[in-house]
């Protein structure tokens, strides 16, 4: 599988998105420089002494939720920054919360990343100040989520994919289709688990683009009408028999332990806490969707330098190893493997893996302008997402 090409013509993505979330209700006014302001940092200063960090919860422990997962008092140790930390649901919700100020550094998922590049809430990156970013995989780097018109705007964090996760006394023989949740969902009624987002139109989307050819999907993010109809109505098909959506994998943990879901959408973080002797996980032949987070500092950060921290420790063997090992997924760079603590950890989540990675297609803000080049047809935002996903689940 092609990996998401990159969209030609920076201006215009960045109008398109903010007209996408200027007329979704979402809003892209902000404090934040626009696009033509902002400029990447010179210099870095005298370290101010704090930074404010909004991430997903599991990405920023200090030891008071485990006290064997702490890798900010090392930071805050070596670099006189002190860590101020917020966590966050949703995609959504993160991108609220950056609007009420206050947050230096924020980790972004992809579909999260260009409308906050739209919105003028963060700045471009000077990645010659960070010195760990050149270890970092370089498959990871200048992708359509974390750069713009040769713009770095982030660092990489981790990275992984959405897995058909099944029950193994449901299924003999390990599945290699996506149907067993899309056009045989029925086999199955009532026992399906699904990731509770508008992105999840995506996995459906990269369902169609191998069964449906004729609809012309060439990228799951960007879908005109009738594509978007199309993988609407198979979600649609689907949600009956859907037993739980879910954005909290525990929940999703939760249902695979009882019995209540038999296959579905899941993380390897989830498959990790399973029996494998009764459950099993692949990525089908369609493929699959998933993340690459990025760490991206905000445009009205007044502690830049600590920022710049951060972003250097993070894309650190250690700091990498410690956050994406208590999490579950691929670290940055390949020096964690060796700081992990499982010595099959990189192993486990295919770190490094280029191959592994081809199959993904990270999470990407669908927008007006059509990401796999086409200019003959407007494609849909992610407000058009948005309004689809509540008519799928009623």
């Amino acid at each position: 599988m092609a990996l998401t090409k990159r969209a030609k013509g920076g201006a215009a993505l960045i109008a398109a998105v903010a007209l996408t979330f200027g007329m979704s209700g979402c809003g892209t006014s902000s404090g934040g420089k626009s696009d033509a302001e902002s400029t990447e940092l010179k210099e870095l200063g005298k370290p101010e002494g704090e930074v404010s960090l909004l991430a997903w919860p599991g990405y920023v422990e200090d030891g008071s939720n485990d006290p064997d997962a702490d890798w900010v008092t090392p930071f805050e140790k070596e670099t006189g920054c002190n860590v101020k930390a917020q966590t966050y649901g949703t995609s959504d919700e993160a991108f609220n919360l950056m609007k009420q100020g206050g947050i230096d550094v924020v980790a972004a998922s992809g579909d999260l990343s260009l409308r906050l590049i739209a919105a003028g809430d963060v700045q471009p990156i000077n990645n010659d100040l960070v010195p760990n970013y050149e270890n970092v995989y370089d498959f990871l780097k200048n992708r359509d989520w974390n750069s713009l018109d040769g713009k770095s705007y982030g660092v990489p964090h981790g990275y992984g994919a959405n897995l058909l996760m099944y029950n193994k006394k449901e299924f003999k023989k390990a599945p290699t289709s996506w149907d067993v949740v899309f056009d045989k969902s029925d086999e199955h009624r009532g026992k399906v688990t699904a990731y509770d987002s508008p992105i999840y139109i995506a996995d459906a989307a990269v369902y169609l683009m191998d069964h449906n050819p004729e609809l012309g999907i060439k990228n799951p993010y960007s879908l005109d009408e009738k594509q978007l109809d199309a993988a609407v109505e198979l979600l649609k098909k689907q949600s009956p028999n859907v037993a739980e959506y879910w954005s909290d994998y525990l929940k999703s943990l939760q249902g695979f332990e009882n019995g209540s879901v038999v296959a579905g959408t899941g993380w390897q973080v989830t498959m990790n806490e399973l029996d494998p002797k009764k459950f099993g996980s692949v990525i089908p032949d369609e493929g699959t969707t998933g993340w690459s987070d990025t760490w991206m500092v905000s445009s009205d950060s007044e502690n830049t330098t600590c920022s710049y921290k951060w972003l250097d420790y993070m894309s650190s063997a250690k700091g990498s190893a410690a956050a994406t090992e208590y999490f579950g997924e691929a670290p940055n760079n390949p020096g964690a493997c060796k700081e992990a603590e499982d010595p099959d950890f990189c192993d486990t989540y295919h770190a490094g893996d280029e191959k592994y990675a081809d199959g993904i297609w990270y999470w990407t803000t669908p927008i007006n302008e059509c990401l796999d080049g086409r200019t003959d047809v407007k494609c849909t935002d992610y407000a058009a997402w948005t309004k689809a996903w509540q008519q799928i689940k009623g």
